[in-house]
């Protein structure tokens, strides 16, 4: 069984140059996922869910704050290291499964050149045949990729993920553009990687759907964690500075500008808002 990798980051800010300005994409995500977990990163489009991803492999570096998974710092690697922590932790899937495919090889095949690479560089790897019965891509691994549907190239894509037996899988909007069928298997998949081969994995998603069929879900919002799921529950999370963001459905309800009191429970604490004529208001 492939060997779960903890993931955490500190402060994690990055900002891009975009049209001659700088724009933070993350302003201060502070995330913790155990060894073994499934968790989902939710928001809306350009929230910096698909740039936190893209930190956790190691595509850049953040332009501030920390990324730990398993025992590496990432902004502490040197460029060798950080290629072999890249072939022999992670695997990243990029949205749309073309981007991870060779187009001019099979199922199967792209799965071998995959491994070799993986072996290449020093990886442990999972047995071809193992990795497409994992996913469920047997039935078509000898299919040329033209014939295939979208569902079953982002089940070869995963395929192909999986090769070098990774602690982690970072995978982006993997049921993008698929039906619900096809999403559900990848989703089931998803979930039969973690539970047979102990993969800490993380998904970005924007599908409600796929959310609820997963045991934990973090959304980024304004570049910052603005909540938690939790079996369906949503939380609001403290910050690290002591920032609160609120759950999408109070924000609708709560207009900006209003002064909210914390108030002690029985259950723990809650968020009381003032009403004309309290607390000084007129």
């Amino acid at each position: 069984m492939t060997q779960p990798r903890a993931i955490r980051t500190l402060g994690l800010v990055h900002i891009y140059r975009s049209e001659g300005h700088d724009v933070a994409a993350l302003s201060g995500v502070d995330l913790s996922v155990d060894a073994g977990e499934v968790i989902g990163l939710l928001g809306p489009s350009g929230s910096g869910k698909s740039t936190l991803l893209a930190l956790l492999g190691g595509l850049f570096r953040p332009s501030a704050g920390k990324i730990f998974v398993g025992d590496h710092e990432l902004s502490a690697l040197t460029p060798a290291q950080l290629d072999a922590f890249q072939a022999r932790e992670t695997s990243l899937m990029l949205q749309g499964a073309g981007r991870n495919l060779v187009p001019y090889l099979t199922v199967r095949e792209n799965v071998e050149f995959a491994a070799a690479e993986a072996r290449r560089l020093g990886a442990e790897v999972i047995g071809v045949d193992r990795g497409l019965e994992l996913v469920g891509a047997t039935d078509f691994a000898d299919v040329p990729l033209r014939q295939l549907s979208q569902g079953q190239l982002q089940m070869a894509a995963l395929a192909v993920a999986m090769a070098p037996a990774p602690g982690v899988l970072l995978a982006d909007e993997p049921t993008s553009a698929l039906d619900r069928v096809a999403r559900e298997r990848i989703v089931e998949a998803l979930l039969r990687v973690n539970r047979e081969q102990g993969t800490t994995v993380v998904v970005v998603t924007h599908d409600p759907e796929v959310a609820a069929r997963l045991p934990r879900t973090v959304t980024i919002r304004d570049g910052r964690i603005g909540g938690e799921g939790r079996s369906g529950q949503e939380y609001a999370v403290v910050t690290a500075d002591g920032f609160v963001p609120l759950p999408a459905h109070i924000r609708e309800e709560l207009p900006p500008g209003t002064l909210l009191r914390i108030e002690p429970s029985g259950e723990g604490y809650l968020l009381v808002p003032e009403v004309k004529g309290e607390g000084g208001q007129e």
